[in-house]
């Protein structure tokens, strides 16, 4: 086989090379991501801790049902609504960018699968903390800040971990509405110049140095986060 990696170099029609187009691309990928994941963690945390709550049994269904209805429901589906769906039914959506409604898109449904973990890893803690927290005069919602979520998000962190690298695999659904992140490039490179094989390798290649990028990162925060003595099986750094 004869590579051609120069390929790169040449100009893709729009006074830029192929390698400019393929970083604006990686760019827009990571945009995405990032963004989708602090709505999803925003919004799992808080789904997460409703379905825990004792004495609040129509924050319970809400969470449930926030759950059932965005995991249930494929992305790309989801994605679809949210582009084409959601601005017809509401007009003033469509002054919305394209962008921003694949953030909410990928960051919703990624938020019932972090709710599901948090909603875990609250009842994976004795129910001494909750009760200690009570004892000493702190609300339901001090107990959950101070107390219960900070001890949870510790357990939680390897699953955290994986799904924060899903979300940027996931991203890459984003082509199907124009959106111009990786995968788009990919597709469209590889119609333009023929070179199907340098394009897709090099794709790969980014999208595993961000996973791992992403791996390295949550592997940071779980050691910096660890109690001391205290060892997570399965942790993203691989054991501490």
């Amino acid at each position: 086989m004869n590579w051609d990696w120069k390929i790169f170099l040449n100009d893709d029609g729009g006074g830029r090379t192929y390698l400019q187009w393929m970083l604006d691309a990686w760019g827009w990928t990571l945009s995405v991501a990032g963004l989708a994941w602090i709505v999803a963690m925003l919004l799992g945390a808080l789904m997460g801790t409703f379905r825990t709550l004792p004495n609040s049994p129509w924050l319970v269904r809400l969470g449930n049902a926030w759950v059932e209805l965005f995991r249930n429901i494929p992305l790309l589906v989801q994605i679809f609504i949210w582009y084409f769906v959601v601005p017809k039914m509401f007009p003033v959506m469509m002054q919305v960018p394209g962008f921003v409604l694949v953030v909410l898109a990928l960051g919703f449904f990624t938020s019932a699968r972090i709710a599901e973990q948090v909603r875990a890893g609250v009842q994976a803690l004795p129910r001494g903390q909750r009760y200690a927290g009570m004892a000493l005069g702190l609300t339901t919602v001090q107990t959950y800040r101070y107390v219960i979520l900070p001890m949870a998000f510790r357990i939680i962190m390897p699953p955290l971990t994986s799904e924060s690298m899903n979300l940027l695999k996931n991203s890459s659904v984003a082509f199907a509405v124009s959106i111009a992140e990786l995968t788009m490039f990919a597709m469209q490179a590889q119609e333009e110049t023929s070179r199907g094989v340098e394009i897709y390798i090099a794709v790969t290649a980014l999208y595993a140095i961000s996973a791992f990028a992403v791996n390295r990162a949550m592997a940071f925060v779980e050691k910096k986060m660890q109690i001391p003595g205290f060892v997570v099986a399965g942790s993203a750094g691989g054991g501490h």
